[in-house]
């Protein structure tokens, strides 16, 4: 089985942490890096390539993580001239296997990665995109009122829910073919552009664990309480 991970990101939210490290390499309770920690559990769920698509410090992810094979796995590298967003990247990638498993490299998830992708090549399905409810809260009092600005409701501090994208996919080597090599192209043109065309997306919920490890207090918390995190994530 084989596995993208996006690595080249510069981590500008999570700076100032990422001033002189690449994001994935930010550690986590003095004993893991981030994306050492994706590594593994691919590994252990029966990954055996998987290639890193980076950018930004690029020579340090290489230097770090070599060829994999203290993992236990093949690992080879896709370098960006440019920014490519997070799709683009793949059109970089010449061997590709027919079905592939993509994803963030700063997410901290107990997802099951052989069954997503099994359950993405057993359906047929081109893009499968795993999903997790997150509620927002609004720290306003909302108003809603008519055409002759009369209030008709009114909420006070309203939390919503939302099914997100968790940057976790599968995909179906036909959908890179058909885009430009070396052209930025996102995860969020993918989604518009599928829906433009009347493509098949299909949206796999997830209720377990998952934190994206994006913002400094996301990574803090993560941080702090990765004794406890370690056990969920199975490291």
């Amino acid at each position: 089985m084989r596995a993208i991970i996006l690595a080249g990101g510069k981590g500008t939210r999570l700076r100032p942490y990422t001033t002189l490290i690449p994001k994935p390499l930010v550690p986590l309770g003095g004993k893991y890096s981030i994306l050492e920690i994706i590594i593994m559990q691919l590994a252990r769920s029966g990954f055996t390539h998987i290639t890193l698509a980076v950018n930004h410090l690029s020579h340090l992810i290489m230097a770090y993580f070599g060829d994999g094979s203290r993992f236990g796995v093949k690992l080879d590298y896709s370098i960006e001239e440019n920014e490519l967003s997070t799709i683009g990247p793949l059109t970089l990638v010449d061997d590709l296997p027919e079905n592939f498993l993509v994803m963030n490299g700063d997410i901290l998830c107990d997802l099951d990665y052989r069954a997503f992708l099994e359950t993405h090549v057993q359906a047929g399905s081109r893009i499968s995109v795993s999903a997790y409810r997150r509620q927002v809260k609004i720290d306003f009092g909302v108003l809603r009122y008519d055409a002759a600005n009369h209030l008709t409701e009114f909420q006070e501090k309203p939390a919503f829910d939302f099914d997100v994208s968790m940057g976790i996919y599968c995909i179906d080597r036909s959908v890179i073919d058909v885009l430009p090599r070396g052209v930025p192209y996102g995860f969020d043109n993918l989604m518009m552009d599928g829906l433009k065309n009347g493509h098949s997306i299909d949206i796999r919920p997830f209720s377990g664990y998952w934190l994206d490890i994006g913002r400094p207090d996301d990574y803090e918390y993560a941080d702090m309480n990765f004794t406890e995190l370690s056990a969920k994530l199975g490291i």
